[in-house]
């Protein structure tokens, strides 16, 4: 039971919703990244959809949930005076939605370089900058105790990237290539999830009603990703648009499988933290590894069990040091929007 040991569970997840969540959100990332997977054509690693309207199309599935949510307890037209009284905010979303922009469109890149349980074992290591940016921005100071929960966990990333395949696993890519990449990744991921909670928490933020600011956020990610696709268009000569995606069983499927995604992982930061996601995707290097075995085929090596076994140490760790919110208002206003899908 969840509330039987005080400074245990019950640190990490509260209320048997906030568990709920949790496993929910691990469930659709691990589906994410399989899906993308599985939607890449044999051999090439290439996609046979466009992925810029892959995400755009996402956003825009996101801005309908945010509108209905809000329309369910509010006049749909008092988004409009919303909108007028924090203006400021909408420009503030603009930051996190770029780097989410980014985010998620090197989602679709990496996934074409290293197969699942490689790139998830890869973005972990953005354990250490969100350890950093989370105790800079909150002023709340990780325990030697913590911190080695996290160097743990980044060691055992190491330990199953010792050695990589070049020919399978980067195909055309060098390794300085995709390490550059998911080094991008990682900088955006951290830098915009970490700075949406700041933003919530820590000035006019938490005032503003939660499904505006998602509706801020999502129409800020769209314009991101519109002005990203005009730039592709003037490269090539075919458009790059490709209505064809509404007809895509598999980019359809990682359209609504990211746009629920991004919703559940703003009910996750509202009753956890940006540290609980980051181990919550730990939690996935398990289940991601068994599921590409049996789903696409990828060996399960001796490197592969020993990292996860000294990240599900880690994980074990943390557990029993979980960094907890201790402000009840910053409790009640922290939900938000951290599109990493």
């Amino acid at each position: 039971m969840l509330d039987q040991e005080p400074g245990g569970w019950t640190n990490l997840f509260p209320t048997k919703k906030s568990l709920l969540i949790f496993i929910l959100y691990i469930f659709l990332s691990i589906n994410h990244g399989l899906l993308v997977k599985i939607s890449q054509n044999t051999g090439t690693g290439s996609y046979n959809y466009n992925v810029i309207s892959a995400v755009l199309l996402t956003e825009l599935c996101k801005l309908v949930i945010s509108l209905i949510l809000f329309w369910k307890d509010n006049p749909l037209k008092n988004i409009i005076d919303q909108i007028k009284e924090n203006k400021i905010m909408l420009f503030l979303y603009m930051i996190p939605a770029l780097l989410y922009c980014f985010y998620n469109n090197l989602a679709f890149v990496n996934l074409s370089i290293f197969d699942p349980t490689t790139y998830f074992i890869l973005l972990q290591l953005r354990v250490i900058l969100i350890g950093v940016i989370y105790q800079c921005l909150f002023k709340k100071r990780l325990s030697k105790i913590q911190w080695f929960s996290l160097l743990l966990l980044t060691f055992g990333c190491i330990v199953k990237e010792l050695k990589i395949d070049e020919a399978s696993e980067l195909r055309s890519f060098s390794i300085i290539n995709g390490i550059l990449l998911m080094s991008a990744q990682i900088f955006c991921s951290c830098l915009a999830g970490v700075y949406n909670e700041y933003l919530l928490k820590n000035g006019h933020g938490s005032e503003v009603n939660v499904y505006v600011q998602n509706i801020f956020m999502y129409a800020d990610s769209m314009l991101c990703n519109f002005i990203l696709w005009l730039s592709v268009s003037h490269q090539t000569d075919s458009n790059p648009m490709q209505l064809d995606i509404l007809t895509n069983f598999w980019a359809m499927s990682i359209v609504i499988n990211s746009a629920i995604y991004g919703i559940v992982t703003s009910l996750l930061l509202c009753c956890l933290n940006s540290i609980m996601k980051v181990f919550a995707t730990a939690i996935e290097l398990i289940l991601i590894a068994l599921l590409s075995w049996i789903i696409l085929g990828y060996q399960v090596t001796l490197q592969t069990i020993v990292g996860v076994c000294i990240v599900s140490g880690s994980v074990i760790i943390y557990a029993k040091h979980p960094v907890t919110k201790t402000d009840e208002k910053s409790k009640e206003s922290s939900i938000k929007y951290s599109n990493n899908v």
